[in-house]
């Protein structure tokens, strides 16, 4: 098979080829992006693996007049920079020794051997600069089907790194969506819980933040909570608001977003457990208070914004099982669009202080409660 992917003969990548060819090394595109443009989905990284050793690396990029950057010699990974542009290199390898976390490995010019220690059969998959495929565990048909399934033995990929447990489930959000879960799989991560005790926060975090980012995780969530992974990471969270969330976001045609389908999921301590970054707790913190104070739609907009707004308006609608009643976003637009008439100039000096600003607020209210209509002078009139 070949890939559409006219971009694997742009100028510095094809010097890259180029190279390694006269130096008589081998070197293929590999992982996500060879992945990704055998299912039609937008390409990320560029990454390349070769049977040349990190020497072998730095000695063809000075015949070939580009400049090599050791950035991670030990693993067998080298940048090399074409024109500008750098290339991360890494040579075959395969592993020595693992701990769940961490591996020690060896070079290797077995293609095979290099795609065995990798995660998934979609993940294996290597692409030569003529565009065609090189599959050297059979994963091509799986990437087709979009199924995720581990290489070989799930529980040995497992336990070759934890995370991959995560890994598991974001894949399949991202790439099988509602379709079946590898059930051999699932089986392994159910083994082996006990092994995301050992993972960092930050790496949970990442993981699940990018899985609750896809378009429909819900099927992959409730896989999680299944076999009890979601509670190993993410104790008390509730998953079942997630699926009418998610169907309101395809009517509304509003885009998937973590900490939305975060917030309706609950769980304790979620900015601990996942290491959220200050901006990702703090939005989180609103969207869970503001589905719980039952403020109108109009002040939701006036005090959060138009788009925090139509998140929280979602989740009451999805948490409460009840339909999103477009007239609702449009007052939550008109609240952010609106600007209170009165300042604290306008009531002084008969206000200050702390009287000031209780009547500031008193005012405030009442003119939301007239929808935004009260004028400045209706506000001012003596009584109101």
């Amino acid at each position: 098979m070949k890939i559409d992917a006219p971009w694997l003969q742009d100028a510095p990548l094809a010097a890259i080829f180029a190279a390694f060819q006269v130096a008589g090394f081998r070197a293929y595109l590999v992982g996500g992006a060879v992945r990704n443009a055998v299912l039609g989905e937008a390409i990320g990284d560029l990454d390349l693996a070769t049977d040349a050793t990190p020497e072998q690396m730095a000695q063809l990029a000075n015949a070939a007049g580009m400049k090599s950057i050791p950035t991670g010699i030990d693993h067998g990974t080298m940048t090399l920079v074409a024109s500008g542009v750098p290339f991360e290199i890494t040579t075959f390898r395969r592993d020595v020794e693992t701990d769940g976390r961490h591996a020690t490995v060896s070079f290797t010019s077995d293609i095979q051997e290099d795609a065995r220690r990798r995660d998934f059969t979609m993940n294996a998959l290597y692409a030569r600069s003529d565009c065609e495929v090189i599959d050297p565990l059979g994963g091509l048909p799986d990437a087709l089907a979009r199924r995720v399934r581990f290489i070989e033995d799930a529980g040995q990929r497992i336990r070759e790194d934890y995370l991959r447990i995560l890994r598991f489930f974001r894949f399949h959000a991202q790439y099988a969506g509602d379709a079946g879960i590898d059930e051999e799989g699932l089986a392994a991560v159910a083994d082996n819980l006990d092994g995301l005790k050992g993972i960092a926060r930050e790496r949970i975090g990442s993981e699940m933040l990018r899985m609750l980012g896809a378009p429909d995780p819900a099927p992959s969530i409730a896989a999680m909570a299944q076999v009890g992974a979601l509670a190993r990471v993410l104790p008390g969270a509730d998953y079942r608001g997630l699926g009418p969330l998610i169907h309101l976001e395809c009517d509304m045609r509003v885009p998937p977003d973590a900490i939305r389908h975060l917030a309706a999921m609950g769980g304790d301590g979620a900015r601990d457990a996942l290491r959220l970054s200050n901006a990702d707790a703090a939005r989180l913190d609103l969207l869970r208070g503001a589905v719980g104070d039952m403020a109108g739609a109009g002040a939701l907009g006036y005090r959060h914004g138009a788009n925090a707004a139509r998140d929280v308006l979602l989740l009451r609608a999805a948490l409460l099982e009840q339909p999103l009643d477009p007239g609702a976003l449009e007052a939550a637009e008109m609240g952010a669009k609106s600007v209170f008439p009165v300042s604290a100039a306008d009531l002084m000096p008969d206000y200050v202080g702390a009287a000031l600003g209780a009547r500031l607020k008193m005012l405030e209210e009442r003119w939301i409660a007239s929808g935004f209509a009260l004028t400045k002078s209706d506000l001012l009139k003596e009584g109101i």
